[in-house]
């Protein structure tokens, strides 16, 4: 075998090896990235599930504070009885 087929032989060996190590080490970059984005989504649904059963639990709350108490509305003023608009002046 020639030098220059040797040097060619080697070149293309160095060149596929090269080829399956970056491969492979994408790939495991990948499945890292992949796997850090599931744990972030199961977190985030754990965050939500826990603010949806606060959310409830405010609710339940709120609808047994309603049955054992009198809840006006706080947005209508009721005028006092002599204190009109003005009439008497």
């Amino acid at each position: 075998m020639s030098r220059a087929s040797k040097m060619t032989l080697l070149g293309s060996s160095l060149f596929a090896l090269s080829t399956v190590v970056f491969v492979h080490f994408q790939q495991k970059y990948e499945q890292e990235a992949m796997h850090q984005g599931v744990i972030r989504d199961m977190e985030q649904q754990r965050v939500k599930r826990e603010r949806q059963a606060d959310f409830d639990m405010q609710r339940e709350l709120e609808a047994q504070y309603k049955l054992e108490q009198t809840v006006r509305n706080g947005s209508v003023v009721e005028a006092a009885p002599g204190l009109g608009s003005g009439a008497g002046k």
